[in-house]
């Protein structure tokens, strides 16, 4: 596996990541300071935990991986982190379903939206990428058995 591919596949859009950390801060501000509300018990304290965890997720998927010794592993390791975010996010939505009022419910849900569609023009087409670069190892591999 060519370690300057891996690390260009690996290695993500800054103005995508600033996009995606403006949408995940507002919605964050919303979530804690803004009057965004439930009729379920808990929900919104919910919603809050699941935010945070896709916080952590999308800071795993930027993360840079040089420290991880192996191309493979570091594609790995990218996969992997999209995988745990779009789960993250999935889990968040979720939650998000049972908010239903508050003065700042609609910038939430359209701020939840945004951010959903960022993650979606871009990811796919990493993970393919990603998947792509594994998928070629395994070709080199049974090219070298034969």
């Amino acid at each position: 596996m060519d370690a300057d591919a891996v690390r260009q596949a690996v290695t993500l859009a800054r103005d995508w990541r600033e996009d995606l950390l403006s949408y995940w801060s507002k919605l964050m501000a919303l979530a804690v300071w803004g009057e965004v509300k439930s009729s379920r018990m808990g929900a919104t304290a919910r919603v809050r935990r699941r935010l945070l965890e896709v916080g952590e997720k999308f800071c795993s998927l930027f993360a840079d991986r040089a420290w991880i010794p192996h191309p493979r592993e570091q594609v790995k390791n990218a996969l992997g982190s999209a995988y745990s975010l779009k789960d993250a996010l999935l889990q968040f939505e979720r939650a998000a379903q049972d908010l239903d009022g508050g003065k700042d419910y609609a910038e939430f849900a359209a701020l939840a939206i945004a951010m959903h569609q960022c993650l979606a023009e871009r990811l796919p087409a990493l993970e393919n990428q990603w998947a792509a670069l594994l998928d070629s190892q395994y070709d080199e591999e049974d090219e070298a058995d034969d």
